[in-house]
This record gives C-alpha cells, structure tokens and sequence, in this order.
C-alpha cells in the first residue's frame, strides 16, 4: 500500500483544530491523577511534605518501661530534696541530773559548778544515792563524776522539817562551811575547823555506835548562818525546825536528819569541794 492510502484512511482534521488535542487531553487526566495522589500523601505525612527532620525527643534513647519508672522515681526523690530542708542530726542527749523534777533543777544557782545529788529511795525511805557533779561552766549540763550509798533520816524526807521528827530536810542548799575532829585533808579549800567538839555521843536510831561520825563533816547550809564552823549553835528559823543538818561519815545506820556516805568518800568530797564552784548539795526522795 502506498503512502498516499494510509494518509486518506485518517479522519480529515476540522479547520481551525489543533493537531495534538487528544494527547494534551490524556496529559491533562494522567497529571490529576498524579496531583490528587500527592495530596494524599502529604496529608498523611506533614513532616516529609514540609521538608522538615523529625524532632528529637529529650532522651532519644530506647525507654523501657523499667528505665522510665526509675528516672521517675529519681526526678521525684530529687524534687523532694529540694523542697525540704535536711534536718539537722539529732542533738546528744546531754549528761544532767537524774531523778530531779524542773522545779528543783529551777532553784539550782546558775553560778554553781560543783553539786552533790542525793537522791532516796522513796519519801518514807533512809537509804539514798549520793553522786557528785561537776559542769565546765556555769549555766552548762551537769557531768556525773562519782557516786556513793548514803543514807539519810531515819523517816525519810519532809518539806517542812521540825525537830526531833527523824527526817532530811529536801530541797537546795549551799555547802559553805567543813570541820571535823581529824585534821583536813590535804588539798581542803572549804574553811575547816578542826575541833575536838566533834565528838558523837550516844547511839545512833538502831543502836549503832556514832564513833566517828564527825571525823569529818560539811555542814548542810539548812537553818544556819553560813561563814561560820558547823558546831555553831544559831538557827536563824527557830529551833523548832532543828538544825546542825550535816553532810557527815556514815555510822551503818539511818540518821536523825542529816546525810551520811562512807569515809573515804568524805575525804574526796573535801578535797574536791572548792568555794569558787559554789558548791550546792540538792537532796530529796527520786523525782522530788
């Protein structure tokens, strides 16, 4: 066939028609199709259609579930440091006078350094505790240096003491004034006075020889005037509160008042015993 046949078999092209119409018209579909997939594309994946990275998390590593709960539990213990202060270790609890009610500690001179504690067993009680305390200065806690058995009246103790009523008289008392029929021992700084007057007579509330007593003795500043030998016979109150109470060497036996410790502990309180502590004897049943 010759090529003037196939051309004749076309459709005979409209005047004014463009030549390439129905291929423009296939472009035209096929670049919507194109254009309308796109979109979808960009609306499923914002982050591709902006042309942006993917952000980064704070901790871009992998989080375990065991991993999260500890950084939880951590940011939330760090929190909580912050929030409250640390407190402060617990303070020591300081050395001071066992058995003493605040009362009593409150009549205590704030001058005083040196202390003799006796405490007794029970209000009706003869037999007591007494324990020397030193403090560094004044106003300080009390250090317990050394403690004996002593005993005191033979009734006990009473606020209110009359003669003859067999007890010690509690409360706080200043320890001014020492004596006794021996010589000081070496070292005594309280004034002393040795003297032949010392001498105990008679028995004791159980029948127990006094021999001795008063080799020593520091007088109890209870109903007597201070400054002056514990033989000295004024009391200041009256009789009838008794006097001449005496810190003095215990005779195996209750007393009529005063309080008694063994021998050798005398000798260790007048050798420690210095005017300028101010020395004080505190004296009652436990807890008074």
């Amino acid at each position: 066939m010759s090529k003037h046949v196939r051309a004749r078999s076309r459709p005979p092209r409209k005047p004014g028609a463009p030549r390439n119409t129905r291929r423009v018209a296939l472009a035209a579909v096929l670049g919507l199709a194109t254009f309308t997939a796109g979109w979808v594309h960009v609306a499923q994946d914002p982050d591709k259609a902006a042309g942006s990275r993917p952000q980064a998390h704070a901790d871009a590593r992998p989080q375990s579930e065991d991993r999260a709960a500890r950084d939880k539990r951590r940011a939330a213990q760090q929190a909580a440091q912050q929030a409250v202060p640390h407190a402060a270790p617990p303070a020591p609890a300081p050395q001071g006078l066992a058995g003493v009610s605040e009362r009593t500690r409150a009549r205590i001179p704030a001058e005083s350094r040196q202390l003799i504690l006796v405490t007794g067993r029970a209000m009706d009680s003869s037999e007591s505790t007494a324990t020397f305390y030193t403090r560094p200065a004044a106003g300080a806690d009390w250090v317990e240096a050394v403690s004996w058995p002593a005993r005191n009246g033979a009734n006990g103790w009473s606020t209110e003491r009359t003669y003859g009523d067999l007890t010690s008289p509690m409360g706080v008392y200043a320890l001014t004034d020492a004596g006794g029929l021996l010589p000081k021992p070496p070292g005594t700084k309280l004034p002393y006075d040795e003297d032949n007057g010392f001498v105990a007579t008679g028995l004791g509330v159980n029948g127990e020889s006094l021999e001795g007593s008063f080799d020593y003795v520091v007088a109890i500043d209870f109903n007597r005037r201070p400054g002056r030998s514990p033989l000295d016979p004024v009391m200041p109150d009256g009789e009838d509160k008794g006097g001449n109470i005496w810190l003095h060497v215990d005779h195996d036996g209750p007393s009529q008042g005063c309080v008694g410790i063994p021998k050798a502990a005398m000798k260790q309180v007048l050798e420690t015993l210095d005017p300028a502590a101010k020395p004080v004897i505190v004296m009652g049943p436990a807890g008074f």
